[in-house]
Formats: C-alpha cells, sequence, structure tokens
C-alpha cells in the first residue's frame, strides 16, 4: 500500500509492477489525463494545486480503506500537481488482487473516494486565454464524472 503527490510525470508501468505478484490474477489501472474540452470548453492545459499535507493523509486513508474493503488487494496510487498538458496523466491507481471483481472494485473506490475527499484542486487552461477552477465532484453535462 502506497500514496504520493507529486510533481514529476507519472509512470503506470511502475505502478502496475509496483502491485504485481505470482498470486495475483487480475490487476486493474486507472489512468486520468488531461482531456482537450470540459463542459463544451475546450481546454488547452491544467494545473493541480493541494494542500499536501493533509491530500497525502487522506489519500493513504483511502489506500488503506481500499485494502481494508477488499482483503487481498494491493494498492498504490499517485497524483501529479503543478502544470499538466493535454494528454499527461494527472493521477494513477493500480489495484492487483487474486480475482478481477476486488482489482477493479479497490481501483474504482479509491477513483470515486480521492474526487470526494482529498484536497487537490485544478484549474483548466481554455484555448480562447481564459482559466477557471473545476469542482472535482460536479458531474459533466455528458453525465459523465469530470
Amino acid at each position: 500500500m502506497r500514496a504520493a503527490i507529486v510533481q514529476r510525470p507519472l509512470d503506470a508501468a511502475a505502478l502496475l509492477a509496483e502491485v504485481a505478484a505470482v498470486g495475483h490474477g487480475a490487476t486493474t489501472c486507472f489512468v486520468g489525463t488531461v482531456r482537450d474540452t470540459h463542459a463544451g470548453r475546450h481546454v488547452s492545459g491544467m494545473d493541480y494545486s493541494a494542500y499536501e499535507a493533509m491530500a497525502l493523509h487522506e489519500l493513504n486513508a483511502i489506500v488503506a480503506e481500499a485494502e481494508a474493503r477488499f482483503p487481498g488487494a494491493q494498492v498504490v496510487c499517485e497524483h501529479r500537481t503543478g502544470a499538466l498538458g493535454l494528454g499527461e496523466a494527472s493521477v494513477v491507481i493500480a489495484a492487483a488482487h487474486a480475482h478481477r471483481a476486488p482489482a477493479f472494485d479497490a481501483c474504482r473506490f479509491v477513483i470515486e473516494e480521492l474526487k470526494q475527499r482529498v484536497p487537490i484542486w485544478k484549474r483548466e487552461h481554455y484555448v480562447d486565454g481564459t482559466r477557471a477552477w473545476v469542482d472535482p465532484t460536479a458531474m459533466a453535462p455528458e453525465g459523465s464524472h469530470p
């Protein structure tokens, strides 16, 4: 179990390797990336900022809860802060378990709880030159999470 808030590019393969074990028949990975549109606006990049001490504390708690909720799961999560360009990863979660359902469930649990509880904020940069803070708990107009 490990969680980190980092300012370097994220390496999904490294996190997958971290949870790898011969007893894990299933490994899942979620990679959240900066996309080019949000709520009908064209995005050119994004800044992530965090109350780092509290964010790391809460992220560690969420990863621990995931492992307790899905016994046998091994979970790691890293979230990036700073300026990110289109297509860059902002968060990577790797979860492994002997079986696929708990691996998927642990991964989903971490991202959903992270969005609700971890004090990390994002400010989108739009192609028209404006910028705006985004509520991570709000639903996108398409009915999916931002």
